[in-house]
């Protein structure tokens, strides 16, 4: 009982030192591991990922939209996270947007913004408005730093309270599957209600960030219902998916459009 308490003591001291606001939603937030570490992993398995993929010729023009609109987000956050003294939130990013040819109708966004596109999505884009629906929705799991609570609850969970460095030093292959679940590359059904959560918060965040950006918010609605309609309308049940339904997503981002509208400036 003497263990448990001073337990939940050290506990209690390391969740309060790392409490946090996420920017747009200001939603509290406790991320344990240092953000350079994740950083520095994502680097790693950014370049390695690469290596293994099929890469869109850069000057292709799919290459260049998806490098133009993903620049476009990347001013408009670091510009308003200045403005509201913030841009902690993207130190040590080193911006990446890279399209791969693969017909995986995806996308996905490191830690320190190594962000992926699959041209399998580009057909659902439509276009670059449609992109830049995608695009913020990546950019704003890093920003919120979804990555790192995620890896937060999932090393407390197994490995227990310490910094990266030493979980990896106890278990690296456990703490390398961990990283990439909680960045998104592999499914953990344990945290899917977390990961839902986090879905919808980078929904909202990317519906804010692409209209920053001079986007018109008003696609992402149209966006997620045509990828209902690639679907052909099919998806596993909300309580079994990673991600909100379509119809959730739809819902939520009408609501928060008048949010989003303020900061369109065409």
């Amino acid at each position: 009982m003497r263990n448990f308490k001073v337990f939940t003591a050290i506990f209690a001291a390391v969740y309060l030192l790392s409490c946090a606001k996420v920017p747009i939603t200001g939603r509290h937030q406790a991320n344990l591991m240092p953000e350079s570490e994740l950083i520095g992993m994502s680097d790693v398995q950014y370049d390695s990922f690469l290596s293994s993929s099929t890469v869109a010729n850069p000057v292709s023009n799919d290459a260049q939209t998806v490098k133009r609109v993903g620049q476009r987000i990347q001013k408009a956050v670091e510009q308003y996270l200045s403005n509201n003294a913030l841009s902690d939130r993207v130190e040590g990013f080193n911006w990446a947007f890279n399209l791969i040819n693969d017909p995986t109708v995806n996308a996905w966004c490191m830690p320190g913004g190594k962000v992926v596109f699959y041209s399998g999505i580009l057909p659902v884009c439509n276009g670059e408005p449609g992109i830049a629906v995608v695009m913020g929705h990546e950019v704003a799991h890093a920003i919120a730093r979804h990555g790192n609570e995620r890896m937060s609850q999932a090393i407390v969970a197994q490995l227990g309270i310490g910094i990266l460095s030493e979980a990896m030093q106890t278990n690296p292959s456990l703490t390398k599957d961990i990283f990439m679940q909680s960045i998104g590359i592999g499914t953990s059904l344990g945290m899917l209600s977390f990961s839902r959560k986090h879905e919808s918060e980078a929904d909202h965040m990317g519906l804010i960030f692409m209209a920053m950006a001079g986007f018109d918010p008003r696609e992402a609605p149209i966006f997620w219902e045509r990828m209902s309609a690639a679907g052909g309308g099919q998806e596993p049940p909300e309580f079994l998916s990673t991600h909100p339904s379509h119809n959730t997503r739809v819902e939520d981002l009408n609501k928060n459009m008048d949010e989003a509208l303020k900061y369109y400036k065409p």
